[in-house]
């Protein structure tokens, strides 16, 4: 049964808040449309190692997302698909979306004989350039809908290799891009984030320096199903590293980059290093910060770690990032608390970077922030936001806020039923 308005609301996003937006709505009695402009759902949650403060593997939550929507006939998922443009008002709303050709159909019965022909590469954003996919690829191992996918921009010109290859007739290659339009009572926007440019941090080393990578992709290395298979390792010798350095705030918290704080990225070194110490015992980890911030239930799990004598905390601002001949790392930082400035070396270098709203693409009516975030109040009350496109948050946040924005959608649905009688 669908809401008052027998309109659907339409999700922007498959990440942990789309997903949670999309089945709150459909428990409720409400037809969704979920858009997601990659090949599958999942978002960057997807791609995490574990969550913390508990420390256990995101394929529980995000696989309980998917048992909702399999076989629900209230939602409709569209693959990569992104909404283009929308006019009208609360409870009624045009939205056109723009779905790009997949190439593989619901015949796919993930055999990987596509991917195993492939002459061609492309690069892997799921693992942060960590890693390569051939053209025909699979998105991630849970990936939802369970299909391959053909990446036609890495295709060679006339090949037919994956065609030929699959032997259930899959494989769609001529299929073109299509318009699609809906008419929808409210959109909620469950965009997420993308992580700050880390190469716009000339002085921390990043892309000048082998050893130095983000926080994000330390999460890929220590996955299991990541690039190193769940070792974390120095990019230059694939060493396992006896120091570790954490670079907090690295553009957070910076007027010349991110003024505002990320929310997440203290807690996500913690867990980082926490990583680093169950493989490596030995392993010596300094974390430089300009404050340490774990609110509420994360204090616990911040003190944990401070009690651990193998994790050093230093509260200063790193200066600079440079190589030694060796591969090594020299960090300049001070130390505020001891009123000194020093400089340490270490094997591997990590930096926390920031929370950045992804908006890219959103057509107008959505209105931003200073920042970029979507957390503006909107008087056309039938375009809504949830999750980190709203403001930085961490993964339970996010839940509760896609939670509140699909009441919202269903109230703006009953009031414009209300209101038309």
């Amino acid at each position: 049964m669908n809401s008052g308005s027998g309109k659907p609301v339409m999700v922007i996003g498959g990440g942990i808040a789309g997903l949670t937006a999309a089945v709150e709505l459909a428990d409720a009695g409400c037809a969704v449309i979920l858009v997601e402009k990659s090949a599958g759902l999942g978002g960057r949650v997807a791609r995490m190692h574990q969550y913390f403060p508990k420390l256990c593997p995101p394929a529980c939550g995000l696989e309980m997302h998917f048992r909702r929507l399999r076989g629900n006939a209230a939602i409709t998922v569209l693959t990569l698909a992104e909404l283009t443009s929308v006019s009208g008002s609360p409870g009624d709303y045009e939205a056109a979306v723009t779905v790009r050709p997949r190439c593989v159909t619901e015949s796919c019965t993930l055999c990987g004989e596509c991917a195993k022909v492939c002459p061609a590469e492309r690069e892997d954003d799921y693992n942060y350039g960590l890693a390569k996919t051939r053209a025909a690829y699979l998105p991630h191992g849970m990936t939802y809908p369970a299909l391959y996918a053909i990446d036609r921009t890495a295709c060679p010109a006339n090949c037919r290799a994956c065609v030929d290859a699959c032997r259930y007739g899959a494989i769609r290659l001529d299929e073109q891009p299509e318009v699609r339009r809906y008419s929808v009572s409210a959109i909620i926007a469950a965009t997420g984030w993308k992580p700050y440019d880390a190469s716009r941090l000339d002085h921390l080393g990043y892309g000048r320096c082998r050893n130095v990578v983000t926080n994000v992709m330390l999460e890929r290395m220590a996955a299991t199903d990541g690039p190193t298979a769940g070792r974390i390792l120095r990019p230059s010798d694939g060493k396992e590293p006896r120091t570790v350095a954490f670079v907090q705030c690295a553009g957070s918290r910076d007027e010349n980059h991110l003024p505002y704080c990320s929310a997440a990225c203290c807690a996500a070194s913690i867990k980082h290093a926490a990583y680093i110490r169950a493989l490596y015992p030995e392993t010596a980890i300094t974390i430089f910060y300009i404050d340490i911030r774990t609110p509420g239930r994360l204090e616990e799990f911040y003190a944990r770690a401070s009690k651990d004598t193998n994790i050093r905390l230093i509260k200063g601002k790193v200066a600079e990032v440079a190589e030694s001949p060796t591969g090594d790392l020299l960090v300049t930082a001070e130390d505020a608390l001891a009123n000194r400035k020093s400089t340490m070396q270490f094997e591997l270098v990590v930096l926390a970077t920031g929370i950045v709203p992804q908006t890219d693409g959103l057509p107008e009516g959505f209105r931003r922030d200073e920042f970029g975030f979507l957390n503006v109040p909107n008087r056309n009350g039938g375009l809504l936001a949830a999750g980190c496109v709203r403001r930085p948050a961490e993964v339970s946040f996010s839940v509760q806020d896609a939670t509140g924005a699909a009441l919202k959608a269903l109230q703006c649905a009953n009031r414009s039923v209300s209101h038309g009688r």
